[in-house]
């Protein structure tokens, strides 16, 4: 591709060239030469981009021997040894080139990169002012759309407003020229050093769109994927790579992506491609003291460190990258310790500065990470992420803190009063049982922040809204969650989750965070289920399909799975998947030789030497694991057949995951179910779980109620552990309703109620039909299973409120009846009194408070006007007692 030169006052007159006498005889002899090279520019420049470095620089080499003019082969040339590495002969081309083309601001703009690039930090900013000058002088001289570009990105350096660099330079060189790729790389770039992701990939798709074999755009976009979906990621670095196997940006996007996934051995291999176009490339030695750093190698990490910064000594762009990778292993004071070494070098390098101040908001070292992440945003309004972390300072401002001695839990002031107290009581059961058991005291208090805005846990936890799927994380002393009320129509058992995260404040302390993705997760999910067996995850038909299929990862490669899940079922899978290799290692091996690892983990030893010394080697515990999970599938329902049926009818299950909401939702419950193809098959005699389910679903549709019963009960006989959306028990249950078999309806609901975490619907339709039945014990059971799920809402508090009431537990009632008029209850007037007649009961003065707002809200409501006058006639009795009882006080 012809890059659009500068405008003509670059252009000087050719020189006369005096021929010989035999003029044509020269003229042939300088075609003849010309023709040997058969190389213009475009084909060099199209060289470079395909990564044809060494071919592009020789035909560059060529040409300037020649005399070619022109100041495009120089810049080629340029940029050719710089990709190679070859810093020293760039920056001598460069001093020739300045001094052959004294006005241009490409080549000034290239020299900053090549002084820097050889450590001459003094004067490389010195050609930023030139081009400042040249520019300021004449501007008329520069209006070509390469040259706009070069301006543009000058003006960042110089500290220009991005948005008006944006408007003035990059958009100006589209439009001049739409042809223009640097403009779509320079403003991509632009919106990636803000950490906007979204901007960024918009500019690269557009760019795309005009030049789609293009490996620098489509490494843009990779680079915009990177901190969001990975697989497209991972399809533009690959196109990338496919354009141009030497791009050292796709390899280096590739090495990150295997470093982030564990994959350490792999990610050495692709650092080596890397260092075979440039053996001095910083960013690669970075990632070389990163992966020396995890294995514990301090004598490899200075080396690689020292590699990285042997032309430019003060570059703050390796420590940055060291830290920052460090940091997203959880490793936050080593990053930490490297973004201050970045800082020292430059005390002004925003990247470091932003992650610095993340490191220390996860350390819980807050004051110095909020004032970092303000100075940051002083600097630099467009930085994402500081805009970001500054609102949501202003937002957790407005949160209340509880604290005891081991927790700092901070929540929304609404939210607060409601479950604050529930959440510290459940940290504190959570921490006596889980540090006990592994042996460990903490160091410091932990701090849990749970936000009601799924927006600001994202900005939080990643430094961007988004990451939807996130119900937690743990970084080691701290905490974030979302609230129930940031989970919309999917909640989650709040408990749980916290339980769950508190599994890894201990594992990551116990292991100094040097612990793989798939062990810590696996032993998070296996303490949900020691502490409660409906939490965590279990198994499933989904999950027996793919573990008995072909969705069973090595566990060498877990931890990878959670980088690049197909859907969220898979995401949900490297979870359990997980909890099952811990299950096996402590079924196997027992629970100290669990310990003993997390132990060697946190001297250093690496996963595989660890796992081997306390079980069995990485590939036979890979093999054992394998059966053990294989043999945990086939014992869910061993006595079905789990073969599809042909024909179509081998889809999976439809409709089931809609049925579960409107379960106590009356009579339009059944209306939701899909049934994908007929059901010809004898369901009483048939045993396969599909024919036997998609039967009952066809049933139900057909409202053939007594006949849907028949299938679901032998489902659930020959497999009662079934959870999920795709569960018998719902469907029997509807079943049950629609015939008014009420007794029916709660003995299946309640055996759901006791494998399900989250299972609402159930939850509150057991407390209505026991609260008819005056059953108040499970009532009450069911009203503790919906707050774990969700204590936003007024009606388990109600349930619970009376079911008190009824069991003479008057304190939990009234407690119950006071938080249910903090989230604007239906019936307000209802609660009031109810907590008047508790308090007047108990002969406490609060009781006319409550009936006088019960009388506001419902003034004809005739039991509170008669406890209003029964309250009034006590008090005229207690004030006529009192003269009498004073005098006879006061009585010899």
């Amino acid at each position: 591709m012809v890059m659009h030169l500068a405008g003509p006052i670059l252009r000087r007159a050719a020189p006369k060239i005096a021929l010989p006498r035999n003029g044509f005889v020269w003229l042939l002899m300088l075609f003849f030469s010309f023709s040997l090279r058969a190389v213009d520019v475009a084909d060099a420049r199209q060289q470079f981009i395909n990564g044809q470095y060494e071919e592009c620089y020789r035909n560059c080499k060529q040409a300037i021997a020649e005399q070619e003019y022109g100041e495009e082969w120089r810049l080629l040339g340029i940029q050719a040894l710089l990709e190679m590495g070859r810093y020293t002969n760039a920056l001598e081309l460069l001093t020739a080139s300045l001094d052959r083309y004294s006005s241009s601001v490409q080549m000034r703009l290239l020299g900053y990169e090549v002084l820097l690039r050889n450590g001459d930090t003094e004067r490389a900013p010195m050609l930023l002012q030139e081009i400042n000058v040249l520019a300021g002088g004449r501007a008329w001289a520069y209006r070509g759309p390469s040259d706009l570009v070069a301006l543009g990105r000058t003006a960042l350096l110089l500290g220009a407003e991005p948005r008006k660099v944006l408007e003035q330079f990059f958009d100006k060189a589209k439009k001049a020229d739409p042809e223009c790729r640097e403009a779509y790389l320079a403003s991509g770039d632009l919106a990636l050093d803000k950490n906007d992701s979204d901007l960024a990939s918009k500019i690269f798709t557009e760019g795309l769109k005009k030049f789609p074999d293009d490996p620098d755009l489509n490494a843009g976009l990779a680079r915009a994927y990177l901190s969001g979906d990975r697989r497209k990621m991972l399809v533009f670095v690959d196109r990338a790579l496919t354009q141009n196997s030497n791009h050292v940006v796709g390899h280096l996007l590739l090495a990150e992506h295997l470093i982030d996934g564990e994959e350490y051995s792999a990610a050495r291999k692709i650092l080596d491609k890397v260092h075979a176009v440039n053996p001095w490339q910083p960013k690669a030695w970075a990632y070389r003291a990163v992966l020396s750093h995890l294995a514990s190698d301090s004598n490899g990490e200075t080396e690689a460190r020292e590699k990285g910064l042997k032309f430019w000594k003060t570059n703050p762009e390796v420590d940055y990258l060291i830290g920052k990778k460090l940091s997203q292993k959880y490793r936050f004071a080593e990053g930490a310790a490297y973004q201050r070494r970045a800082l020292d070098f430059n005390k002004q390098y925003t990247p470091a500065k932003i992650q610095l101040a993340q490191d220390l908001l996860r350390l819980g070292d807050e004051n110095d990470g909020w004032q970092l992440a303000d100075e940051v945003h002083r600097d630099d309004g467009y930085d994402v992420t500081a805009y970001n972390l500054l609102g949501l300072h202003d937002n957790m401002a407005k949160f209340q803190t509880l604290t005891n001695r081991d927790f700092i839990v901070r929540m929304s002031a609404k939210e607060a009063p409601i479950y604050g107290e529930k959440v510290l009581a459940l940290l504190d059961r959570a921490k006596s049982n889980v540090c006990a058991k592994y042996g460990i005291e903490l160091e410091k208090p932990t701090t849990v922040e749970i936000f009601p805005d799924q927006k600001d846990f994202g900005v939080r936890t990643f430094g961007m809204p988004g990451n939807p799927g996130y119900l937690g994380v743990c970084f080691g002393p701290v905490i974030t969650a979302n609230s129930p009320a940031a989970q919309a129509a999917h909640p989650a058992n709040w408990q749980a989750v916290l339980w769950h995260e508190f599994c890894h404040v201990v594992t990551l302390q116990m292991t100094k965070n040097k612990m793989p993705r798939w062990l810590s997760e696996g032993i998070s999910v296996y303490e949900e289920r020691q502490a409660n067996p409906t939490w965590g995850q279990a198994m499933n038909p989904k999950y027996r399909e793919m573990i008995l299929g072909k969705d069973l990862t090595p566990v060498g490669k877990l931890s990878a799975a959670f980088l690049t899940p197909k859907t969220d079922l898979d995401l949900q899978f490297a979870y359990y998947e997980s909890y099952l290799v811990v299950d096996f290692l402590i079924d196997r091996f027992g629970m100290e030789s669990v310990k003993d690892i997390l132990k060697d983990l946190g001297e250093g030893v690496e996963i595989n030497k660890a796992i081997a010394d306390h079980t069995v080697a990485m590939d036979d515990l890979e093999t054992d694991f394998a059966g053990f999970a294989r043999d945990r599938a086939r014992k869910l329902g061993p006595s079905l057949d789990w073969k599809k049926p042909e024909g179509g009818k081998s889809d999976k299950l439809e409709g089931t995951q809609r049925i579960r909401r409107p379960l106590a939702g009356g009579p339009d419950v059944i209306t939701n179910v899909t049934a994908t193809a007929e059901i010809d098959t004898n369901l009483s005699e048939s045993t396969n779980y599909f024919v036997l389910m998609r039967g009952a679903q066809k049933l139900l549709r057909d409202k053939k109620w007594q006949e849907a019963k028949a299938p679901l009960e032998k489902l659930i006989k020959a497999c009662p552990d079934q959870t999920g959306p795709e569960n018998a028990y719902i469907l029997l249950a509807a079943a049950h309703r629609r015939l008014g078999e009420t007794n029916d309806e709660m003995r299946v609901l309640s055996q759901l109620a006791e494998i399900e975490a989250d299972a609402l619907d159930a939850y509150s339709r057991l407390m209505e039909l026991a609260g008819s039945k005056e059953e108040w014990g499970v009532v009450l059971t069911n009203a503790e299973r919906y707050l774990a799920v969700n204590p936003l809402v007024p009606l388990p508090y109600r349930s619970l409120a009376r079911a008190s009431e009824a069991g003479g537990q008057t304190r939990t009632a009234i407690e119950g009846y006071e938080t249910m008029l903090l989230l604007d209850p239906p019936d307000p007037a209802e609660a009031h009194y109810r907590l008047a007649r508790l308090f007047h009961e108990a002969g406490d003065p609060k009781a006319k408070r409550h009936v006088l707002q019960a009388l506001e809200d419902a003034p004809r409501f005739r039991d509170a006007q008669r406890l209003l006058l029964e309250i009034r006639r006590v008090e005229k009795t207690q004030t006529k007692a009192q003269p009498a009882a004073t005098s006879a006080k006061a009585s010899p």
